[in-house]
């Protein structure tokens, strides 16, 4: 999948190509007015590149940007529209608050650059950080804010220059994970409230999964999947997506309700298909066995124990043989069958917690 087409009446239509060294960016997606798209990927995916390219930090080597029709860039045209003449605002991944300056002269600083007197200035400082439910840290220097105050102010520094494109690099990241819940939920009704087109990128699925409403999927320099969240997760169409999902993801060639894997293995489904196809299942969907289990279950694997992991009340154990597989056990059950790293053991799904659709 090379491109995601940009949704009607879009605020946001991008057609990049940008190249940095032996990498090279190819993408096309659009977000439309008060839309929410996520860009996510693995670390050298591209999505920085992506994020400076539309903030005009990067030029186009070919493509184009356009913004509620404006144009901001068009490589074959020769226009490429300065950073600070865009009505985008970024708000970086470490924020990049002004040390010296109090939270309300932060938030102050692009008024002032753009010529809005001191006191006008701050009146509307003051608008913005209460916007962000912060109407009482205003004199604060960053040094006495939280971590997700500091993110606030960023964002309102960003929204009191009335942006028509927010971009938004790895919002989250910079804070612990006890802050994360609440900074990322306030960050979503935020966001709700905001008229024009946000762009966020990051490579925590929770945190796309959470705050956008389409999700743009960059690999290598390629976008690979697009499309909903909900979308996106019941048919990943590449490993590192079936690995945020926590799917087990396999490709290769259906007979009916039949499919044999590219690695030879045979998988029964309850699902008819025909042709190249992905075969997907949960690692809560495995059993595991001793002994060849009998019954219900169409697929059963001999497979050998590699890891294991734990994930709150369950773990995870990983299994290779005729294909490799994720089970998400109990600590009971692991202990109960001795699942030590290769300890042979069988693995099965039954046919009906197979998905099964077009590769």
């Amino acid at each position: 999948m090379s491109e995601d087409a940009a949704p009607n009446g879009a605020s946001l239509e991008a057609d990049l190509y940008v190249r940095r060294g032996s990498f090279a960016l190819t993408m096309r997606f659009g977000v439309a007015a008060g839309e929410v798209v996520a860009i996510l990927g693995p670390n050298g995916a591209g999505k920085s590149t992506a994020l400076r390219a539309l903030a005009g930090l990067l030029p186009l080597h070919r493509g184009h940007v356009r913004l509620d029709g404006a144009v901001l860039d068009d490589a074959a045209a020769g226009v490429r529209l300065p950073p600070e003449r865009r009505p985008v605002g970024l708000v970086f991944q470490d924020y990049l608050l002004f040390p010296h300056l109090s939270a309300r002269e932060n938030v102050a600083f692009g008024l002032r650059a753009r010529g809005v007197g001191r006191a006008a200035a701050g009146a509307r400082a003051d608008v913005a950080l209460a916007g962000v439910g912060l109407a009482d840290v205003g004199d604060r220097k960053p040094r006495q804010l939280s971590g997700g105050e500091a993110q606030r102010v960023a964002l309102a520094r960003v929204l009191v220059t009335e942006p028509r494109l927010v971009l938004l690099d790895e919002p989250l990241a910079a804070l612990d994970a006890g802050s994360r819940l609440q900074v990322r939920a306030d960050l979503r009704r935020q966001l709700a409230g905001f008229g024009g087109a946000t762009v966020l990128v990051t490579h925590d699925a929770l945190d796309a999964f959470v705050l956008a409403d389409r999700l743009v999927v960059l690999e290598e320099g390629a976008v690979v999947q697009a499309g909903t969240p909900t979308e996106v997760a019941r048919r990943p169409r590449t490993d590192y997506v079936a690995r945020l999902v926590g799917l087990n993801l396999y490709r290769g060639v259906a007979h009916g309700t039949s499919v044999t894997l590219d690695t030879g293995a045979v998988v029964a489904s309850a699902h008819h298909a025909t042709g190249r196809v992905l075969v997907a299942f949960p690692p809560a969907a495995v059993t595991v066995h001793r002994e060849q289990p009998h019954g219900s279950a169409r697929n059963a694997w001999p497979v050998t124990v590699v890891r294991q992991e734990q994930h709150a009340d369950t773990v995870r154990v990983w299994l290779t043989g005729p294909l490799d597989v994720a089970a998400d056990l109990t600590p009971l059950s692991v202990g109960e069958l001795r699942l030590e790293p290769g300890a042979e053991v069988w693995a099965a799904v039954k046919a009906m917690e197979t998905m099964v659709y077009p590769s």
